[in-house]
């Protein structure tokens, strides 16, 4: 396995795409391109968890395909280390469309090395959990958009992913208040803060909240996607995995949707390979990314002669 951690600006260490690829051989698929899968852990765009990496990315690689992990703007390192009730300032570097360009150019650099790889770059998924799964979400349904195509000064072809992988994702900030529940104020603290993090400002308009809401935005060209999300999510309620099918359904897009019930947010794998707890661990919840790997395995099968 090749890994190495590439700077996607020059001017910046903090927005990093590492890679995980497979090493080449006459006894597997001796050359032919392999499927990849780009990992966007969450954070609530304060930082990006470790336990939404690289454990993931590495379990995909055990699936045959070459993984990817993008680190993106986000307010501070690690998510662990921003205290919600500090982030009060703004930080241009961390604002919309900063994160979403990122996901762009990690994209255009998989693409551009994809034959030093061995990688189909026709065959790219993306996987986000949370935050990240909103980053994925919008790119879903932007990457086709002037928002990144004259931004990057490249023609839509060359942002296209083949699907999404969403876990427990925010897709509606239009409802976001709606769905939270009113009393629980450590959890409208971290909200505050992500929307400090994203959108400059703990009260975004009515315009704003509509144009970073993907589940507002899908339409025939969003990538057929898996959802997974748990019930018992008080953070980011399920309604969002739930809105997010809806308007698949309604675009006639392929989609899959998994919803169990226990569980909080944030599992990860749902294994104790991600856990920081035992909390974080569910033998029901973590059945995810078995059933997301048959579904994966329908678009983007390994070139198994």
């Amino acid at each position: 396995m090749r890994t190495e951690t590439l700077r996607l600006h020059d001017d910046r260490d903090d927005v990093t795409l590492t890679t995980y690829v497979l090493d080449d051989s006459p006894e597997l698929l001796a050359g032919a391109p392999r499927p990849a899968v780009l990992v966007l852990p969450g954070g609530a765009y304060l930082g990006c968890s470790d336990r939404e990496g690289e454990p993931v990315a590495l379990a995909f690689a055990a699936l045959g395909y070459h993984a990817f992990v993008l680190r993106y703007s986000t307010y501070g390192a690690v998510p662990s280390g921003v205290d919600p009730a500090t982030v009060v300032e703004p930080k241009d570097h961390c604002r919309h469309p900063g994160p979403l360009r990122d996901v762009a150019l990690a994209v255009l650099r998989i693409k551009e090395r994809a034959a030093g790889w061995h990688l189909d770059p026709d065959r790219l998924a993306l996987c986000g959990f949370s935050a990240g799964g909103h980053n994925a979400a919008m790119y879903g349904t932007h990457w086709h958009r002037p928002l990144l195509t004259e931004a990057l000064g490249v023609d839509a072809a060359a942002l296209r992913p083949a699907a999404l992988v969403l876990g427990y994702a925010l897709t509606d900030y239009v409802r976001l208040e709606e769905w939270v529940e009113p009393a629980d104020e450590g959890v409208r603290q971290v909200m505050r803060a992500a929307h400090v993090a994203l959108l400059g400002t703990a009260t975004p308009d009515a315009a704003t909240e509509l144009a970073l809401s993907p589940a507002r935005h899908v339409g025939p060209s969003t990538p057929p996607s898996f959802l997974w999300h748990t019930a018992a999510d008080a953070l980011v309620p399920a309604r969002h995995s739930l809105a997010f099918a809806a308007a698949l359904a309604d675009a006639g897009v392929p989609f899959e949707l998994h919803v169990h019930e226990r569980g909080g947010h944030g599992l990860a794998l749902a294994t104790a390979a991600t856990a920081g707890s035992a909390t974080q661990v569910d033998d029901v919840a973590a059945g995810w990314f078995g059933a997301c790997a048959r579904w994966l395995e329908q678009r983007l099968a390994l070139p198994v002669p």
